[in-house]
């Protein structure tokens, strides 16, 4: 039936991929079955491709240095790079996975959204400006900025490509769950689709295609979400008061619906998937790296105003599609999406979107909104393919194997390989976990982007005091301690490995390991007297100069 899609095609679809960890966390449903071909999102499907094709072609011809392929030659402006980054972090996950929840469990939803949105302040006053006056390509830049190059950037390059791979995986299962559900091709095939589109945008077009394909990504999903959330609040006047009295008479929860419910039943996985969301965002290599494709400081911050009012504009119209799905689609037998008990919703289903979509606009709107969910997981993957090719190419073999002496055409040509190589590993691994739940890899991607990147990162920024002993022990710390939590949590001891009972009782790390992170990097760094830290705490104010001026920070190429 057309509803049943595993439950971890939620944590699947990830950008803002720990939101559907609580869809995840339940019961697992009988896997997706394919469907009679949906003519209207194929359709869509190969204009999209065309399209994205047609862009990286244009790109090609414009990316001939690092710096074009790593940041588009740093000449986006605030506003297109503003709409890359609410590209990258409205995910199919905010559209699938929050409108179901929003669904399901009522203001719980909202209560996430407000998590995730949390983060883009931080980002904006702390980090946003520093970020575009002391780095170049990559994040790796800011941390090694005065402490040891070779051990710091691998360090830090290790903590990126581990998030990276496990958000690659999740995203490629749940790419292979959605044609598969939507456009009846075979899993595998669809997993090869995605991997051979993604290297492609990547290899040829860089950091230009990429951007570019994130923006008209993001242009469709605003168009598309906005489109279906009007034509079903209009079914009930434009009247916020009218839909949410409907919506409590027909849902199980009743009045309790726009209450704050399960999520705050356990405070502390509440403040532990709080910090994860919060201060996961300001570590996650993708979303870092875009600070280094504007042309100079301000632009960086535009970028970050801008995405977070796209953010913000999107969140509010998933909301209340969420509670127009209620009334439409959660009394319509023929969508499968909510179980009743005497007469009132009890269940929800991760399809609820594009059920409203196919309501409210027929067959048209649902091929649209379909072809927009598989294009923003096209998007995403392709910019963490470009991070996680950055960090083999310039972090460790430009910086540490070639100790700075690798020529462009070199690096650049290791880039391309790198991409391609994580092309592979992401189809290989999205074969092998299609049968497991992938809501650890998001947890374990937010953890250990938030207990092993942003710690050393905003210190390294802020703190006279940091060593490199310190960098080191706290960002290994957070990465193994986030990976270990995870591991011995219900989510894999239980779920994965068949155990009877989780040893950590709690399913998300940041709590825990970003404080472990933060402690062993003061710890290590006060405690550490040798000249070498001497000599990196001296430095600092060379570097503090910079980050408050920009003089010396990489500007836009010519072009």
């Amino acid at each position: 039936m057309r509803a049943t899609l595993i439950s971890r095609l939620a944590a699947g679809l990830v950008g803002l991929s720990a939101a559907t960890s609580v869809l995840a966390a339940g019961p697992a449903m009988e896997a997706a079955q394919k469907q009679p071909l949906n003519l209207h999102a194929i359709g869509m499907f190969f204009v999209f491709v065309l399209m994205t094709l047609g862009i990286t072609y244009w790109a090609a011809s414009r990316t001939k240095s690092t710096a074009d392929f790593y940041t588009a030659g740093g000449g986006i402006t605030g506003f297109q790079n503003g709409l890359a980054i609410a590209g990258d972090y409205m995910s199919a996950a905010t559209l699938l996975g929050l409108t179901a929840m929003m669904y399901a469990q009522g203001v719980d939803a909202y209560i996430y959204m407000i998590a995730f949105f949390v983060g883009w302040p931080i980002i904006l006053f702390l980090m946003a400006e520093r970020l575009r006056n002391l780095g170049k390509f990559t994040f790796a830049d800011i941390t090694a900025y005065r402490l040891d190059q070779g051990k710091v950037r691998t360090m830090a390059a290790v903590s990126s490509l581990t998030v990276v791979c496990f958000y690659l995986v999740a995203q490629m299962v749940g790419a292979g769950q959605l044609i598969k559900l939507l456009f009846g091709l075979d899993y595998n095939v669809a997993l090869v689709v995605v991997g051979a589109l993604m290297m492609v945008y990547v290899t040829f077009g860089g950091m230009v295609a990429t951007t570019w394909v994130q923006i008209i990504k993001a242009c469709m999903l605003l168009v598309g979400g906005t489109a279906v959330m009007l034509l079903a609040f209009s079914q009930f006047g434009f009247s916020f008061d009218t839909l949410t009295t409907k919506a409590m008479e027909v849902h199980k929860l009743g009045d309790k619906l726009l209450n704050p419910g399960s999520l705050l039943a356990d405070p502390v996985t509440a403040i532990s998937l709080g910090l994860g969301l919060m201060f996961g965002t300001a570590g996650l290599p993708h979303i870092l790296m875009r600070f280094f494709t504007v042309t100079d400081a301000k632009e960086a911050r535009k970028s970050v105003l801008y995405a977070s009012g796209i953010v913000a504009y999107f969140f509010n119209v998933i909301a209340i599609m969420g509670l127009c799905a209620i009334i439409i689609v959660g009394q319509n037998s023929q969508y499968f999406e909510g179980a009743t008990l005497g007469g009132k919703i009890v269940g929800g289903g991760n399809m609820v979107a594009m059920h409203l979509a196919h309501a409210v606009g027929g067959n048209l709107l649902l091929g649209f909104l379909s072809a927009v969910a598989f294009a923003t997981i096209l998007a995403v993957v392709a910019g963490l393919a470009l991070a996680g090719a950055s960090a083999i190419s310039h972090d460790i073999y430009a910086r540490v194997i070639m100790k700075g002496k690798a020529s462009e055409t070199t690096e650049l040509k290791v880039s391309k390989f790198a991409t391609i190589g994580l092309g592979v590993i992401a189809v290989l691994l999205g074969i092998v976990f299609e049968k497991m739940n992938v809501a650890f890899m998001v947890a374990l991607a937010f953890g250990v982007a938030a207990s092993a990147n942003f710690p050393v990162l905003i210190l390294s920024m802020y703190w006279k005091g940091l060593t490199t002993r310190g960098a080191l022990v706290g960002g290994y710390l957070g990465l193994f301690s986030a990976v270990t939590f995870v591991v011995l949590s219900k989510s894999v001891w239980v779920d994965v490995l068949g155990n009877a009972s989780a040893i950590f009782p709690y399913t998300q790390p940041a709590l825990f390991s970003m404080p472990l992170a933060f402690l062993a990097t003061w710890l290590f760094s006060v405690t550490d007297g040798s000249k070498l830290a001497r000599d990196e705490r001296e430095a600092f104010e060379d570097q503090y100069v910079r980050a408050q001026t920009g003089v010396g920070a990489a500007t836009a190429a010519a072009h």
